[in-house]
């Protein structure tokens, strides 16, 4: 008994996000008739949020260092601007728009990170006129109109799905079932494996028991989404995107010394100068970064949208912030993971959807959300004072 009480609050220290996501959408489900996982909105929800994930990821990088960038919403839209004159106006290619479009936000980024990193200005100042000055461009450039349409290989990046979808086993589009038990293969040989590594360098690990039902948990979690999709129109693109740029950033943030510095950063800066890390160079590349990435989730947004407004991007930056927070990052730097991030914009994401389906105000939504928050914070941190009690 002792055992079992030990793992569970051992768990809900790990997974607590994790159990309040299924709470989360189990209720949502019960609330909106049955609505939630019917296979269309299941579409929609990873469509309408792509770019809250895309944007957490990045974010999470700058809020281990103890930051946070406001400028992300803004050069989502002025991004989103400039392709769209280039596309419509300029008559350029889809693949060289994009290119540039990238190229642009890592430059918005080196801005940003110049002056952050180099200067010593907080970030808090510089990625706060970003925010203006992006945001006055982009209604300089768009003369305060909207830019469409776009070709319909630009669309296909944020609204488009993989190729097969009139490959059917009955009504479900087979690359969908495929792909699903593919993935459930590749989790459970990894997790396995690492969990022999693991005893085999005589680290603690959980019962095999209950290592089996989180196995068993996942791979249901992993087909049921991918038979939802293939019920549907099959794969979105825009989820193979995401599911390659949460394993790199993983990887980066867990498995390369990079990914160790920014850490060492966000704990202590001082300590991690003096260890020989490059801490302008880390803080740099990390501002970098989220001017990439902020520059693929303008791409994305223009295409679902079809168009290019003054007014994307309003408010994006709070809700990839939020879902750092929510997936259990530190405000104070050091603390945070990618899967936490993604869990905690899937969160905002049923939040929205659900209270949509709901018919619930604009403004109630916006409450609810902060309220939902500010929870998720004070779960996070008493869960974590009772774990160093113990």
């Amino acid at each position: 008994m002792n055992q079992l009480a030990s793992l569970f609050k051992s768990n809900m220290r790990k997974n607590g996000m994790i159990i309040a996501l299924v709470f989360i959408m189990v209720l949502f489900q019960i609330l909106t008739g049955g609505i939630l996982f019917r296979s269309m909105n299941v579409n929609n929800l990873i469509l309408q949020n792509a770019y809250v994930l895309i944007l957490a990821t990045g974010m999470l990088l700058c809020i281990l260092t103890g930051n946070i960038d406001l400028s992300v919403g803004s050069v989502v839209a002025f991004v989103g601007a400039v392709g769209a004159i280039m596309m419509v106006d300029w008559g350029m290619p889809v693949g060289l728009t994009i290119f540039l479009a990238l190229l642009i936000g890592i430059a918005i980024g080196a801005f940003h990170g110049y002056f952050i990193a180099y200067m010593r200005i907080p970030a808090f100042i510089v990625t706060l006129a970003g925010m203006l000055i992006w945001r006055g461009l982009t209604m300089v450039i768009l003369n305060g109109q909207t830019k469409a349409p776009f070709e319909k290989s630009f669309q296909a990046l944020a609204a488009g799905y993989l190729p097969g979808r009139e490959i059917r086993i009955g009504q479900f589009n087979t690359l969908a079932i495929v792909l699903g038990l593919a993935v459930s293969i590749i989790f459970i040989v990894s997790l396995l494996k690492s969990r022999r590594d693991k005893v085999k360098y005589n680290f603690e690990v959980p019962p095999f028991w209950a290592e089996l039902m989180k196995i068993a948990l996942i791979v249901l979690a992993i087909n049921a989404l991918a038979f939802s999709l293939a019920n549907y129109n099959g794969v979105p693109i825009v989820l193979i995107l995401l599911a390659f740029l949460i394993l790199l950033y993983t990887f980066i943030t867990q498995k390369t010394i990079f990914g160790r510095h920014i850490y060492a950063l966000g704990g202590n800066e001082k300590a991690a100068m003096l260890s020989g890390v490059k801490t302008q160079r880390v803080m740099f590349l990390v501002y970098t970064n989220m001017g990439l990435l902020s520059a693929l989730a303008g791409i994305v947004v223009a295409g679902r949208l079809n168009a290019a407004t003054p007014k994307a991007g309003v408010n994006f930056e709070l809700d990839a912030i939020a879902s750092c927070f929510i997936g259990g990052a530190s405000a104070s730097g050091g603390i945070g993971t990618i899967m936490g991030a993604i869990i905690g914009g899937l969160v905002m994401g049923v939040l929205n959807n659900g209270m949509s389906i709901m018919g619930v105000g604009v403004d109630w939504q916006q409450a609810i959300k902060g309220l939902v928050l500010l929870l998720a914070v004070v779960f996070d941190v008493s869960t974590k004072k009772k774990g160093l009690g113990n």
